[in-house]
């Protein structure tokens, strides 16, 4: 018999139960991606629905399903007070018609925001059932919820025996939680899209900047995780990532990825939050190989900069002729959110022998628009700084715009543009004096 049994028993309760102790006015905070709880946020939006609860306020990021259905629903947003930190496409529609306001935050600043700007009353989230130690586990997605179970009022975890089991600051002692309810459902599966015929040849490209024991850090979208297929032919390779992606996980089964030498963490994956399907999760559960960390660490540029051969690769949606990147802002509204993008742009560049690598398709809309512009449309938002950025990559090349001028900036992005836009491109650089 495991000695935190009874403790374990004196805390497990229903969802409904734990849900009854949120207040009016309360702040909630819950788990990222497939660390949802489903079965708390359900309880708690049915409570909101009965008239039992009148008002809460709700923090998200990169919001799912679970939060869509329940807290995120429109029949509730008078009486839950929702914010992101991050806009998912489950949270994209919320957010433009003003049902849910977005904050804008690098990730690895939000936990120290939480402490300087809020009180947490109370934060649930998804948890694997407890090891022989009292432990649970975060599974693979932390973001900041390590951090915000030891700064709530009241933490609840939501067992699910699909839960993996990951290492790391992953992990939540039985004597810091207040509640304990069991809900084994499936887990959510975020799997890759659909790859884009243009990403192996962006990858190829790519590929042949990153050196074999380089640590690799890739974003989200499909063009990131259909580079991985492109390092087969590379040898030990190591992983500082904010998000771990399948791709990554296929690299680590096939020994391409063995973090043999890192310089910081040798031989561990090193990772905040991850997606994928059952293969996956099965992978890393009980793995110690992977260790998982807040965002306040993985995604700190100091951090990231003690990585020997740091190369972050991450999507953007498109590039002016000064260098300035944009990755969060479509058609005039806000489509996801800075996350750590910058954060690793900053800290590979730093890093000895580093690299920061952002790519995009040269075009959208079936080749009728050029993502590669002479200005920004009036309001579109900057996620990366053109004093940051350092590689810029197509399918037609890879420029690095590192000491750079205005003028050399804009003739090396001209020349990985498609070659339909690059003569009105030049028109446009000329009109704004740099030719």
């Amino acid at each position: 018999m495991n000695r935190y049994d009874e403790e374990y028993r004196a805390k497990l309760t229903t969802c409904e139960q734990a849900a009854s102790i949120i207040r009016d006015g309360d702040t909630l905070v819950h788990g990222v991606t497939i660390a949802e709880p489903p079965g708390m946020l359900a309880a708690i939006a049915q409570r909101a629905r009965t008239g039992d609860l009148n008002q809460i306020k709700v923090y998200t990021f990169n919001a799912q399903k679970h939060f869509a259905r329940t807290l995120g629903s429109p029949d509730i947003s008078d009486i839950v007070d929702s914010y992101t930190w991050f806009v998912s496409e489950s949270s994209r529609n919320m957010v433009q018609v003003g049902l849910t306001q977005f904050i804008p935050a690098y990730l690895h600043q939000i936990p120290k925001i939480v402490m300087e700007t809020m009180d947490v009353d109370i934060a649930v989230t998804t948890v694997s059932p407890m090891n022989e130690e009292g432990y649970f586990s975060l599974g693979p997605c932390n973001g900041y919820m390590s951090v915000m179970a030891g700064l709530c009022r009241t933490l609840i975890v939501e067992v699910n025996e699909n839960m993996p089991f990951v290492y790391g600051e992953a992990l939540i002692h039985i004597s810091n939680i207040s509640m304990i309810v069991e809900n084994t459902v499936p887990l959510p599966e975020i799997l890759p899209m659909e790859p884009n015929p243009l990403d192996p040849v962006i990858g190829k490209i790519i590929a042949e900047y990153i050196p074999d024991r380089a640590v690799i850090q890739l974003g989200i979208g499909t063009l990131p995780n259909a580079l991985a297929s492109c390092l087969e032919g590379h040898k030990d390779l190591g992983i500082h990532t904010e998000l771990l992606c399948p791709g990554m996980v296929d690299l680590i089964e096939k020994g391409v990825i063995t973090g043999r030498h890192k310089n910081v963490h040798t031989g561990k994956h090193v990772f905040s939050l991850a997606y994928g399907g059952k293969k996956t999760f099965d992978f890393m559960n009980g793995n110690k190989s992977f260790e998982n960390y807040p965002s306040s660490y993985v995604m700190n540029p100091g951090v990231i900069a003690q990585n020997h051969r740091m190369t972050a690769i991450n999507a953007i949606l498109q590039v002016d002729l000064l260098g300035q990147c944009n990755a969060e802002f479509l058609e005039g509204r806000q489509y996801s959110g800075t996350g750590g993008q910058l954060d690793f742009v900053r800290g590979a560049y730093d890093s000895p022998e580093g690299k920061a690598i952002l790519v995009l398709y040269s075009t959208a809309k079936n080749e009728e628009v050029s993502r590669i512009v002479g200005r920004f449309p009036a309001g579109t938002m900057v996620t990366t700084p053109r004093n940051d950025v350092h590689y810029i990559a197509t399918e037609y090349g890879i420029v690095n715009l590192k000491g750079k001028s205005t003028r050399e900036r804009a003739l090396a992005l001209i020349s990985i543009a498609h070659p339909k836009f690059r003569n009105e491109l030049m028109r446009e650089a000329e009109n704004m004096s740099l030719m």
